[in-house]
């Protein structure tokens, strides 16, 4: 698609509804206090075994943690300690999340930006970019091989900030999306959820969204801290205005999106400032909508073409750091999923999984059209970053399958209105986890049957058998109807779901 530059500067003066941003502001002021966060940091330290396993227990009981309990596990540095943290974190992953781990693709749609960042590829000022936007046609074809070649059933659909590209176009590529259906060995592949990842948008955008029907919206502060946030981000682009990014999962609530997705980009600023920030925007969003995010992600600065800062920066953050910070969120706001993507390699993944990560992305391509393209290798001057894990779907879920994990597909909870408070609720008594393995099992066995190399159905058969052992143990009230359905997917139907 042409990229139509025509009216940009007028697009970016109208993009910010200041309205939209004084209405949540307490005091003129938004709700991330620097001073307070730093101040907490150095006075939570010393940490003794009695008290960090005082707050593990509210932990475990699912309650998100207070800034102080935070920035208590977050100076612990004790080994035994660390380890006690560590095995919490597992448990309370299985408490809520069961064995599940959920797999999905990104797909990017478009690398034409408005925005300056100096860390991201995508910067308008990075004349070796390759722009591209995918024409509806294009999107299809991406589709297509996500869910017909591949498997998937669930993707992170990213776009830049650009007036060619708005909710508009956004609307129309997630209905285009939601379309495909294509043939597969026994039944079809379909893509079921879409999340988005976009720019912040005016209330009334994301109403229209909303009736597309939008999955999770994530949008990544990026760093909380604001004095590092006013040096990577340009006054003179809209991604430079902090408060309109920071309050746009309230515009989102407000607009019936209570599906949201928190991040910051490990990297930018101090990770332990980020991690309490992270927990701070968790409380506001639990104190103003009753709702918390549905999703944390904990991207880690890497190497993009053309950009000199990611390779400069003095808060890059080492691996036992990010496995800390990993466990320290699961502790700190433990309903919540938690997202490791491809960014990371083999190793990291692997390791985190026993920290509490319940999502993560695999055949991870983020050149614009790559999946169509079937490029092989990474295009550096097409894509925002480069990837450290590029494994294929099949031998991520081989892995997992070796590990005694079953990968879901399962979308039924969003179709069936368990979005928002609703999941919450489910997700902080562990009811969600019933569903969830009842619905694991079956999208298990679809992917297995349609998708699956013969020595990744191999190991796959071993849990999806455990499982349904489970199943019959624990839920016996179900487990004939589980079970006819089951055998209906053996057969060759698709799509069902408790």
């Amino acid at each position: 698609m042409e990229i139509d530059n025509t009216n940009t500067a007028t697009w970016i003066k109208s993009r910010i509804k200041q309205d939209e941003i004084d209405k949540y502001l307490k005091d003129g002021e938004d709700f991330i206090n620097d001073e307070l966060i730093e101040a907490k940091i150095k006075s939570n330290t010393k940490p003794d075994r009695k008290t960090v396993e005082t707050i593990i227990n509210k932990s475990l009981a699912i309650n998100t943690l207070s800034l102080d309990e935070t920035a208590y596990l977050l100076n612990v540095d004790d080994p035994e300690l660390l380890s006690l943290m560590q095995e919490a974190a597992l448990k309370i992953k299985r408490k809520v999340y069961d064995n599940r781990i959920v797999t999905f693709a990104p797909l990017y749609l478009s690398n034409a930006c408005v925005n300056n960042c100096q860390y991201c590829g995508f910067r308008c000022s990075n004349q070796e970019a390759d722009r591209r936007i995918l024409t509806q046609g294009e999107v299809r074809q991406e589709a297509e091989v996500l869910a017909g070649e591949i498997g998937h059933k669930r993707l992170i659909v990213v776009y830049g900030e650009h007036p060619t590209t708005d909710y508009e176009y956004i609307a129309e590529t997630l209905k285009t999306i939601y379309s495909v259906k294509v043939p597969t060995k026994h039944g079809f592949g379909q893509i079921r959820r879409a999340n988005v990842n976009a720019a912040p948008m005016s209330i009334d955008a994301l109403k229209h969204l909303h009736k597309v029907g939008i999955g999770t919206y994530q949008v990544f502060q990026e760093t909380y801290h604001h004095k590092t946030y006013e040096t990577v981000h340009p006054k003179n682009t809209i991604k430079g205005n902090y408060k309109w990014r920071l309050y746009c999962m309230h515009r989102a609530m407000e607009a019936g999106v209570d599906d949201v997705g928190l991040g910051v980009l490990f990297g930018l600023a101090d990770w332990k400032f980020e991690v309490m920030a992270l927990v701070a925007h968790t409380h506001e969003l639990e104190s103003v909508f009753g709702i918390g995010p549905h999703t944390i992600s904990f991207p880690r600065l890497e190497p993009a073409e053309n950009t000199p800062f990611t390779k400069n920066s003095k808060y890059m953050v080492n691996n036992d750091d990010f496995l800390k910070l990993i466990t320290v969120i699961r502790l700190a706001v433990p309903y919540t999923g938690m997202i490791i993507t491809a960014r990371e390699s083999r190793e990291m993944r692997t390791k985190s999984l026993k920290l509490g990560i319940t999502q993560t992305d695999a055949s991870s391509k983020i050149g614009i059209g790559a999946y169509a393209d079937h490029a092989n290798d990474q295009q550096g001057n097409k894509q925002q970053f480069y990837l450290g894990d590029t494994r294929s779907l099949d031998e991520v879920i081989g892995e997992f399958a070796d590990l005694g994990y079953i990968t879901s597909f399962c979308t039924a909870g969003y179709r069936c209105g368990r979005t928002g408070k609703c999941i919450m609720d489910l997700l902080r008594t562990g009811a969600e986890g019933k569903y969830c393995k009842l619905n694991a099992v079956l999208t298990y066995r679809e992917w297995l049957d349609d998708f699956a190399s013969e020595k990744t159905k191999e190991s796959g058969e071993k849990v999806i058998a455990e499982e349904i052992e489970e199943v019959k143990n624990t839920m016996p009230k179900v487990y004939n109807q589980f079970m006819e359905y089951y055998k209906r997917i053996k057969d060759g139907e698709r799509d069902l779901y408790f």
